[in-house]
């Protein structure tokens, strides 16, 4: 099937033609037609199977009727709200639109935490059609009265399990009293937990399900490798990983934001070029740095779990988890970033012995034999070497043993009478140039110290 075939105005299709796509994935093929209907959707796919494009497309068809180059801000309502648990997927998001709105005379931001608001509210007080916004932030807007959202149509809640693991509920149910009873209601997701369905009964209306794939499922074009080490040895293997896999472009996940610093000051240290991004990290900065590697500047990228969605980065060949996920769905997430949108990618784990609850965790919930392997020269302390693995014990050779040095003979103090040498008393010792040492505590005191009764 092609874009052409989907009811998709000329405007939208040569936007997408002209970033080299003609078929839509499995997930755009499905989605499509129902967003175009106007039925609410519950939809789960891979990640990196293209679900911005097949709830986007769709909705900015439905928006064309509205288009218009009026300067006015009462002609550019918001009619479209996507909500996103982090502000790179947010923004993220808010790039796909401008390239997909490229013909089309509709108006979009993006507003999320982090940033100064006053160059936000500037944007939405001129108006705009299409806003994406993380939760908390859009609603500082709402209190500062920068936001109106009783026009919106369709609402889309992108990874809506993650807005459930980041505490989000509240503040969704907060924005979902402000919207228009009648809308549209969109639910994307790479993983529906059971939380997630009975999250969407109380707010969607029969919605139509579409799962392309198993849930949970990994994607195929991923080759995912698993290596046991000592937890010591971690950093050492990691570098030797991508010195000898000739890494250009790698992240490298780890779970807190203490070791993702550590982590890229100990790969400084053995000369390759990292940046560390996690939530305590300045907006602006993580931006940066997010721009300096998917341009290819930056060679190694640590990030804690905050990069694990919204990541799109064509072609990134290698994901690596240096520290395996508490939960499985994350490891899901994170192997997510390499082999989008039908490229080849590599998923490496580093496993040291206390993370064996979670490489369990990971093979039942995505229903995979994950078979631990070990490296040359990284052999794990807990794990008995093969006969092929033993190294014989070094030989050492005999040190050469010095010939013993003989101090030269002291005379002893002679008595006046014509004695011989006779050995030093007891509590005299000699230096090493011969001389005869008195031990301080023979010697008379320096001063002399009276005593007034």
């Amino acid at each position: 099937m092609l874009f052409s075939e989907l009811g998709l105005s000329p405007e939208i299709l040569r936007a997408i033609e002209e970033q080299g796509y003609s078929q839509p994935t499995p997930i755009q093929e499905k989605a499509i037609p129902l967003v175009l209907s106007g039925r609410d959707l519950l939809a789960a796919a891979q990640t990196g199977t293209g679900k911005t494009a097949a709830f986007m497309l769709p909705i900015l068809e439905r928006l064309k009727k509205f288009a218009n180059t009026s300067v006015s801000p009462a002609m550019h309502p918001i009619r479209a709200l996507v909500l996103s648990p982090t502000r790179e997927l947010a923004d993220q998001i808010g790039v796909n639109v401008q390239t997909y709105t490229k013909y089309l005379p509709l108006r979009a931001t993006t507003v999320f935490g982090g940033v100064n608001m006053d160059p936000q509210t500037q944007e939405l007080r001129r108006g705009v059609e299409i806003l994406i916004a993380t939760p908390g932030r859009l609603l500082d807007h709402i209190q500062q009265k920068t936001v109106q959202l009783n026009k919106v149509e369709v609402l889309v809640l992108d990874e809506g399990d993650r807005m459930l693991d980041m505490g989000f509920i509240q503040d969704i149910r907060k924005i979902m009293g402000m919207l228009p009873k009648e809308r549209q209601t969109l639910l994307f997701s790479a993983t529906f937990a059971p939380e997630i369905k009975r999250l969407a009964s109380d707010f969607m209306r029969s919605p139509q399900t579409v799962e392309v794939a198993r849930q949970n499922a990994t994607n195929d074009q991923v080759e995912q490798l698993v290596y046991q080490v000592d937890s010591f040895k971690k950093r050492q293997l990691l570098a030797h990983l991508i010195r000898s896999r000739e890494m250009s472009q790698v992240i490298v996940f780890c779970k807190t934001k203490i070791s993702a610093d550590q982590l890229s000051r100990d790969l400084k240290r053995e000369g390759l070029d990292a940046e560390a991004i996690h939530g305590d990290k300045t907006q602006g900065t993580r931006l940066e740095t997010l721009a300096a590697f998917k341009e290819g500047s930056l060679r190694v990228l640590v990030a804690t779990d905050v990069a694990a969605r919204g990541l799109d980065i064509s072609e990134l060949p290698y994901v690596v988890n240096f520290e395996l996920p508490t939960s499985p769905e994350d490891y899901v997430h994170r192997i997510g970033r390499t082999g989008r949108a039908g490229a080849k990618g590599v998923a490496i784990s580093l496993m040291c012995p206390e993370e064996g609850k979670q490489h369990e965790a990971i093979e039942k919930l995505t229903k995979q034999t994950l078979t631990p392997q070990s490296v040359d020269g990284f052999w794990p302390s807990w794990q008995p070497r093969p006969k092929s693995a033993q190294r014989e014990p070094m030989q050492r050779e005999p040190m050469p043993r010095e010939p013993m040095r003989r101090e030269p003979s002291v005379p002893a103090f002679s008595s006046g009478k014509g004695e011989g040498l006779k050995q030093p008393r007891q509590g005299a010792r000699r230096s090493r140039k011969g001389k005869r040492e008195i031990p301080a505590l023979l010697l008379p005191p320096r001063y002399k110290v009276e005593i007034i009764r």
